[in-house]
């Protein structure tokens, strides 16, 4: 079965640094356009950071400078990097991604990864 698992959330003090992960798993060959949003109660899920095929790197305006995308060699993982957290970074993190295997690119999102900052 296809699909993306995140790991690495948990309990910040502000100020401090996170790394969330994300697998692909099933057979698939690679990630092309890979992304991370985040979902804080009773407000829409939102963009964090986003990279193409070609590595370019794209953050929202409240994290550019703190978060950093990135990826393996095998592109079968994507990471996100996450210092100087804010209390108002607290939510729940999903990884998106588009898996390329034989015969089919698709569209697919994680189960999300809780991530709150507090003291």
């Amino acid at each position: 079965q296809v699909q993306l698992v995140e790991s690495g959330g948990g309990l910040v003090q502000p100020g401090g640094s996170l790394k969330l992960a994300c697998a692909a798993s099933g057979s698939i060959l690679r990630m092309n356009t890979m992304g991370w949003y985040r979902q804080s109660p009773g407000k829409q899920r939102e963009f964090v950071a986003g990279m193409i095929s070609d590595s370019s790197t794209y953050y929202a305006d409240s994290v550019k400078g703190r978060f950093i995308i990135s990826r393996d060699n095998a592109s079968t993982m994507v990471f996100l990097q996450m210092s100087s957290l804010k209390p108002e970074d607290t939510a729940v993190y999903y990884c998106n991604a588009d898996l390329v295997g034989n015969g089919f690119v698709r569209n697919y999102w994680g189960q999300g990864t809780q991530v709150t900052v507090s003291s």
